[in-house]
């Protein structure tokens, strides 16, 4: 070899060394992503018998040697959720067990492998599937039965008061929860429109078309109906979704959260909601519960509506970014903060 080829000892430590910087940096990332992702809490799979099928769900417990602990059940929002909420939900429960409480959850119906369809589901059904898992969980020794409360987010506004009204809670912390189905929707079709600066002429055929919708949705009309009133685009509706739709669009909470009076709630509220109005709701839950301060009220004015920072959520960057490196950050200030300070105060 011409010596010029010959790479002299110089080189070779540059190269070693550089490959020891680069491993020492993959290494160090490793870490970080294990202790971002490391949890202190136990966590199992359980199996919930409700109706004939199996809820597959998750038990979270405390690592603080207690014998037994309050609890969380949590109540998705709408769309396909799994128990974890592609491990969404993590923050919270380490926030519920360093409060000395558990938290259940389980996957809904046709997700992650569950049996079912969570499409067919009525309010109603989702709330008999949640005091199922209520009335599992209270025969459990490591659960105390007299502390047992709800989570819920957005759609879950409609479910809480129904398990409220079949089984006894000892508190509830409703997230963005929706009052009425008709209303939220008309007020979310706007806000999006909003944000969008559509034009007058977009805005108004927005309108006419969620007013068509409502129609065919009183007169109980089918997808193939739906469909042909839209000049036959879809435009991303099923039949499945539309069976969902027309099960539930009637739902409203105002009367149904008279089962909520006298329960500690803790309301929170984000400030940058386009699927919910929160002005509504705060207003709903207030007359509905004048409970003489049982019902605690947080906002965060730069939250989205699933309570997330938005300037995180407005990114698909930041937010793989954030969950990868840093999970319990992706909530808004405080947030976490606060349910667990609530839990401890009950």
């Amino acid at each position: 070899m011409h010596p010029q080829f010959r790479p002299g000892r110089r080189g070779l430590r540059i190269v070693v060394w550089s490959l020891v910087a680069a491993l020492v940096v993959v290494a160090g990332l490793f870490g970080v992503l294990l202790w971002q992702h490391s949890y202190d809490m136990d966590e199992q799979r359980v199996s919930i018998r409700h109706g004939g099928h199996t809820l597959n769900g998750v038990l979270v417990t405390p690592k603080d040697g207690r014998r037994r602990h309050g609890l969380v059940v949590y109540v998705h929002g709408d769309g396909p959720v799994d128990a974890t909420h592609d491990e969404g939900y993590k923050p919270m429960w380490e926030a519920n067990a360093e409060a000395g409480y558990a938290s259940l959850s389980w996957d809904k119906p046709g997700v992650a492998g569950a049996p079912g369809n969570w499409l067919d589901q009525s309010m109603d059904d989702r709330a008999d599937e949640a005091a199922a898992a209520i009335a599992w969980v209270r025969a459990r020794p490591d659960i105390d039965g007299d502390r047992i409360g709800l989570w819920g987010v957005s759609q879950a506004g409609w479910v809480l008061p129904k398990v409220a009204a079949k089984t006894p809670v000892s508190f509830v912390i409703a997230v963005s929860p929706a009052i009425n189905w008709l209303r939220q929707g008309r007020y979310n079709l706007l806000a999006e429109l909003r944000a969008d600066h559509a034009s007058t002429a977009r805005t108004h055929a927005a309108i006419a078309k969620s007013d068509t919708t409502r129609g065919l949705l009183e007169r109980h009309a089918t997808f193939e109906a739906y469909v042909k009133a839209m000049g036959g685009d879809a435009d991303g509706m099923t039949a499945d979704r539309w069976g969902f739709i027309s099960k539930n669009y009637t739902a409203d909470a105002t009367r149904e959260l008279h089962a909520l009076r006298g329960v500690p709630v803790l309301l929170t509220l984000a400030g940058q909601d386009v699927n919910v109005d929160t002005a509504d709701t705060e207003r709903t839950y207030r007359e509905a519960l004048d409970t003489g301060g049982a019902m605690t009220v947080k906002r965060y004015p730069d939250a989205s509506h699933s309570l997330l920072k938005q300037s995180i959520e407005r990114s698909d960057l930041k937010i793989t970014l954030t969950a990868l490196l840093s999970p319990r950050s992706l909530f808004a200030d405080g947030f976490l903060d606060d349910q667990r300070q609530f839990l401890r105060e009950l």
